[in-house]
Order: C-alpha cells, then structure tokens, then sequence
C-alpha cells in the first residue's frame, strides 16, 4: 500500500461522504416511452406545451421524474446539495510538472497521427513556422464569411469580430520566440474554447441565436475565467468560440440556432453534446485541443464519438461555478494534450476560498495495486458492437497492464439517471431565463423548439422531486464511497454511450428534433460522475462499421475514479491510448478530412 493510501479519508478529504452501501434488487431498465418530435409537429407542440400546464404535467409524469420522491431509502437521508468533495495537502508546488515524455514530439504511428502540443512547440523553435504563421494559416479555415463555405467553419461562431485578439496574441508569441524567450510548451498553440466559457474580449452566446436582438448577455467578457486564464498565460491562443448544443441540453449537438458541426469520421451522424464544436475541431486536427464543458456527458461523448480524448474533473477542481452539475476540462487529440492542459487548468486558485484548498491529482504509485470495477447489468443494454469492443480494451488491461477485475453494483441506476435529469433541467432552465433577451415577455421566447417543449416539462418540477432528487445525490455517493474504500484505487468502467453515435435526420438541422428516448440512452452511463461529483475520463479503443452513411464510427470507453483521481485516469487513457495504437487494427484512424496545420502552414510559408 502506498503512503498516500495509507493515509485515513478524513485526513485526505473535506466533506468526503459517509461509506455506506445501498443493496438494490439489480438494473432497472429504463423505459423508453417519450414521443420522438421534429419538424413543424415539434414546433406546434412545444409552442402549445410551453403555455399549457396540464399538458406539462402530463409528460413530467410519462418521464418518470414524479418518481423519485417516492423511494423509499431516500426518506431518512441527509439532503447533499452539492457533490464536492476536497482533496487537501500539499499545494506547493501547484502543478505537477511535466514529465519528459509530454514534452516530446508525437511519436505515434503515422496513420494515426495527431499534432501534439510538443509538435508545434518543436516547429517554433527550429524556425520552420510562427505561431503567426498557424494563426494565419487557422483563421480562414473556420470563418464564417468565406465563399464557398469551408468544411471546418461550422465548429466555431464568430458573429463578432474578435480575432483580433489572436492575431495580437500570434505576434507578442511568435516575438518571444524570435527572442529565444517562449513561456514554455504550450505558448503560441492555437486552442478553442467552447460557447459558454468565459474569455477575456470574446462574446459567450451559449450556443443560441447569435444574432438575437436586444440580448444584453451578447457582451464580450472583461476578462477570462480561471482555467482558460492559466492556459493563456501559458502562452496558449484562443483562436476561437466553439459552438455548443443550444445551452447544454441535449448529448446529439444538434443546433438548429447556430448551425450544427461535423462529425468528420462520419457526416451522417451528429458529434455529439453539448462541446460539439470543440470536438469536431479537434477532431479534424485544426487544434490539439479544446476546452469544454460537462453536465451530462458534454466532454465525454463528443470525445467518444469524434474519436478523441476528454477527461471530466471532480466537481470545481478547475472552477467554482454556480451549479452542481457542470465542470469545465479539456478535450484532445492526444493523452499528453489531456494531461498538459488539465493541470495548467486545475491549478488552485489562492482568490477562490474553497478551490485553494484543493491540493494537486497525484499520479498513482507505480506499485499500486489497481481494480477495475464491472457492474455487468449495467453493461447489457449496450449494442453489441460496442459492448465488444470495449470488453477487448478491458482484458487487454487486465492481461497486460495488471489490473485486477471485479464486479460490482450501482443502485437505483434508472432512478439516478431521473435524479441527474431533473437537477439537470433545473440548472439549464435558471440559465434560460438569466440569457432571455430583453423585453422578450415570455421566458422561453428566445429558445428553439426543442428547448422549448424541454423546459416547459421541466417546469413542472417541485420542491419535493428536487429535495429527493439530492438525497438520491447522497445515497449514490455514499455508495461510491463504500466501493472505494473496498477496493482501493478502484475505477469504475463502461462504454462512454451505449450506442454508435446519433444519426442525423434530414431537416433536423433546421427545424430541431427531441427523441428523449436516445437522449436518455446516450447518457446512460455519464450521469453518475456529474451527479456525485466524481471525475471520468474518457478514450477511444476501436472503430465499428456504422448503421449509415461512410466512414467508421469511433467507440470510447470511460472510467470514473475517486475523487480527486485525476491523474490517475489520465495514466489508465494513456495505457488505452498505447493500445490504440498498437493492438487495435488499423490502429489510430484520423478523419478523411484531417488538416495538417503545420505542413499547411509550412508550405505557405515557402519553408
């Protein structure tokens, strides 16, 4: 046992939950009776629904969400309203530095390659490209105003002109490195950001109309918030907002408001939400990576289903913020990116006074004994392909990584599932109503139609369904608790989503659609880690034929760890991202529509 081990909970944690296991008689499948709606039949309704109550009522109780309060384990609970839990110690010094083999160039085999933040770092010090040169070579790329219309352009907004601020950012970069005195790694990398984060001098749109009239939110922001601070000081240049699903409601990114980007291993399926934008860009290699958001799987399965990497925090590790769901982390092309860019973004913050005192993820003990955890119901539903795919990255960790498999159980995994949702609902319809325009008159005016019938339902919610809603947050953390506890260093895996990604639906793109009934399948699995606050991460280990369309679909598998595990799930993604590599065939597959940023760059630059 390692000394960190060793060390008693209380002593390593601040609100670390009561372990307590909660015996359920097994997995529950969900029922999936929501009406699938697009089109003008989505319009009316959700126009009707958003002004009838009784209606309102009536497809709150078809969703199950009356349900919860009538569990009988949660009446004597405590009421857990936020799931942070501190890991505390040492915080100097605040970010675990940078091993050697982050700071190499990508060595991986050539047919899956993907520029790593050492790779441009690489190209500015020999001289072959500016970080200017990236930036100039980046920006028509994804503008919006360029005829015919570019293949990228649809990852980013930009209905304001704020690329200045990379372009100025591109010259005091490529400057410091004509002087021989870059800030390190990551300065001059070209990096996005999605919708709804704030940075200094860019306008947050929270993937809604961004044309909107008389919106007093459509502002740019004073300043950058905490983690994207961090990366810029590092020398990072946002060279962009990343379009997002109208405000992170849903896991397709379908955005009939601003335009829905492309999955490029596939154009006949979605990218997945709510960092659609984000995921795409990465994913066609215009940036190594992308800062995201997650409530409900927004990091994960854009990541899983673009192909790339995406790690998920314990809840405020990189920001405090005004929810109980949402933590913001990284999505990349490659597990140094992930790695590079979650510690610069979790560095404490000495003005916060709860984040200060979380110490730094600690790379696990190489001697450490490590389980993976199985809950083999909670598999089942998966597709086929899949749960196959998966199950092989799974006994390759365990025949030659050294991993102990157990099985294990998660209670109430439908009524969960329900208790995320509802919190969920809530926290995105306080969004909605602080990000209505002015004078609009009616709270869901500004917001498309899916969205609308959403929210409407959402409405309906009462004090009881969300008192019980956080204490099922308890029970399910106090189980989590219980399971680390017997089985130290434990991680507990699954498919990212059961399925093989959304498949698009002609007009959707225009008019919206709402199919709660993938909605709910897709987060199958990602619920549990916003609910308790726990971190995931999550790696691509395969590719399958799809259902439609051309190009094979990524599949990623997840790993949820204890909290403040950060750092060892990022070394569990590089052991899968070695497999990728190596054991997978055809190893790494890269889009068809992949850009070579800095062999474009270099040619156009006549080097």
């Amino acid at each position: 046992m390692s000394p960190q081990n060793a060390v008693p909970k209380a002593q390593r944690f601040l609100d670390y939950p009561e372990a307590e296991e909660t015996i359920h008689e097994g997995y529950l499948k969900a029922l999936e009776n929501n009406p699938v709606m697009s089109g003008l039949p989505l319009a009316i309704l959700a126009n009707i629904l958003s002004r009838v109550g009784f209606l309102q009522s009536f497809f709150w109780h078809n969703a199950g969400f009356a349900s919860i309060a009538k569990i009988p384990e949660l009446k004597n609970l405590p009421v857990r309203f936020h799931p942070a839990v501190i890991s505390t110690g040492v915080v100097d010094p605040p970010l675990v530095p940078f091993a050697q083999r982050l700071r190499e160039p990508s060595s991986h085999h050539p047919s899956g390659k993907y520029h790593s933040v050492a790779d441009y770092h690489a190209a500015y010090l020999s001289g072959d490209v500016t970080p200017l040169q990236v930036i100039d070579t980046l920006l028509p790329l994804i503008a919006q105003n360029q005829q015919p219309r570019g293949v990228y352009e649809n990852g980013w907004i930009h209905p304001h002109d704020s690329v200045h601020l990379a372009l100025e950012a591109a010259k005091a970069s490529t400057e410091r490195y004509a002087q021989g005195k870059p800030l390190g790694i990551l300065d001059g990398v070209p990096i996005g950001v999605k919708d709804d984060t704030d940075v200094e001098g860019w306008v947050n749109h929270w993937g809604m109309n961004p044309h909107m009239p008389n919106n007093p939110n459509y502002k740019p922001c004073e300043k950058s918030c905490w983690p994207v601070f961090k990366l810029q000081e590092a020398g990072a240049i946002v060279i962009g907002k990343n379009r997002m699903h109208e405000l992170g409601s849903e896991t397709s990114g379908c955005n009939p408001s601003q335009g829905t980007p492309t999955n490029h291993h596939n154009n006949s399926y979605y990218p997945g939400g709510s960092t659609n934008g984000g995921a795409s860009a990465v994913s066609a290699g215009i940036v190594p990576f992308v800062v995201g958001t997650d409530g409900g799987g927004s990091v994960r399965i854009p990541s899983a289903n673009n192909g790339i990497y995406g790690i998920q925090p314990s809840h405020q590790r990189t920001m405090t913020l005004d929810c109980t769901m949402v933590r913001i982390g990284p999505l990349a092309g490659t597990v140094a990116d992930l790695t590079i860019a979650y510690r610069l973004m979790a560095q404490p913050d000495p003005d916060d006074s709860l984040r200060k005192l979380y110490a730094p993820s600690q790379p696990l003990d190489p001697k450490a004994r490590r389980t993976i955890g199985i809950y083999p119901d909670w598999w089942a539903p998966a597709d086929p392909r899949v749960a196959a795919v998966c199950r092989a990255a799974v006994d390759y960790l365990a025949a030659e990584k050294g991993y102990d498999i157990v099985d294990i159980s998660i209670p109430f995994i439908q009524e969960g599932r329900l208790a995320h949702g509802l919190l969920c609902l809530g926290e995105i319809s306080r969004a909605a109503r602080a990000h209505a325009p002015e004078g609009s008159g009616f709270w869901l005016s500004h917001v498309n139609n899916s969205n609308k019938l959403l929210l409407s339902v959402a409405s309906q919610s009462t004090t009881e369904d969300f008192l019980a809603a956080n204490a099922m947050r308890e029970l399910q953390m106090r189980h989590l608790a219980h399971l680390f506890q017997k089985h130290p260093n434990l991680l507990i895996v699954t498919p990212t989503t059961p399925v093989i990604g959304w498949p698009r639906v002609p007009n959707d793109d225009a008019y919206g659609a709402s199919d709660t009934n993938i909605s709910i399948k897709n987060m199958m699995y990602v619920w549990l880690s916003n609910l308790t606050g726990t971190p995931a991460a999550t790696a691509p280990v395969g590719f399958v034929e799809p259902d439609q369309g051309e190009g094979k679909m990524p599949i990623g598998l997840m790993a949820l760890g204890e909290w403040g595990a950060e750092e060892q799930l990022l070394g569990w993604a590089a052991e899968l991202e070695e497999y990728l590599h190596e054991k997978v065939e055809g190893g790494r597959r890269k889009p068809a529509a992949w850009f070579d940023v800095l062999a474009e760059t270099k040619r156009t630059a006549g080097k």
